[in-house]
């Protein structure tokens, strides 16, 4: 079972950028669609992005589209999160995680979570 780990978090100021890694265990199938999520205290965890594995098809929340772009490397068996004209509201602990093949909002369905990593945007 693949099992991620995610790095690249900090305290940026708002308007900065930060690239986060989710780095697989071993090789990641086009069978799966990878998600990002956030979960800021006190509130629910949220899908950010997902890409779906078979066309790299990827869906963003709307609180972020244009901001943060999801890529995939499969020669490193590690997908990025670039984020953008960070806000502060996009302060959360982010991490990623993998379905089999159709993306969906319901986070209960996602597997292999990793253990995050936080992101802090402040002046």
């Amino acid at each position: 079972q693949l099992q991620f780990v995610e790095s690249g978090g900090g305290l940026v100021q708002p308007g900065g950028s930060l690239r986060l890694s989710c780095a697989a265990s071993g090789y990641i199938s086009d069978y799966y669609a990878i998600g990002w999520f956030r979960q800021a205290p006190g509130k629910e965890r949220e899908r950010v992005s997902c890409m779906r594995g078979r066309d790299g098809m990827t869906y963003y929340a709307d609180s972020v589209k244009g901001r943060f772009t999801s890529t995939r490397d499969n020669t490193k068996n590690t997908v990025y999160l670039q984020m953008n004209n960070l806000k502060p509201e996009d302060t959360a602990v982010y991490y990623c995680a993998a379905r089999g093949d159709y993306c969906s909002f319901d986070v209960s369905t996602f597997g292999s979570w990793g253990q995050g990593t936080q992101v802090t945007v402040s002046s």
